[in-house]
């Protein structure tokens, strides 16, 4: 694996960790009250960041480009918290952080990583050709 490839690795495991650690500490820990209830928490907040968990952590690239499915979902709470609870908005913007520095570091990885394992994705003129030879073909 390539030096810069580790790099981007090491920022999504960051912001992975960071980022389900943080959910965990903000929800359960740091808030004085619960605005829902703990079943409702885990399966709303915590479980869907635990579905990428074995992919992540072993390096998997396709699983690093879907978790960037999930991680909108983590923006998008970020922001929102920001602007209807301002009292909270401490908390939305270290969920912000990690959140981002995760998307970055997954939607880079996968792809050089894909690129280094020849799971990249082929130009749109090369799959044309190739219709079109089987195309001619059959």
């Amino acid at each position: 694996m390539l030096s810069k490839t580790i790099h981007y690795r090491y920022l999504a495991l960051v912001g992975y960790l960071g980022l389900l650690t943080w959910v965990v500490l903000w929800h359960f820990v740091i808030r004085e009250e619960m605005a829902f209830s703990v079943l409702f928490t885990v399966l709303v907040y915590v479980l869907p960041l635990v579905f990428p968990m074995y992919g992540i952590l072993t390096g998997k690239p396709y699983t690093h480009a879907w978790a960037n499915f999930i991680v909108m979902f983590y923006l998008i709470h970020g922001l929102t918290i920001i602007y209807a609870e301002p009292h909270e908005w401490l908390y939305a913007l270290i969920e912000l952080f990690f959140a981002t520095i995760m998307f970055i570091g997954c939607a880079v990885y996968a792809r050089k990583r894909g690129r280094e394992l020849g799971q990249g994705l082929k130009k749109l003129s090369t799959v044309m050709q190739e219709e079109r030879e089987k195309f001619e073909r059959g």
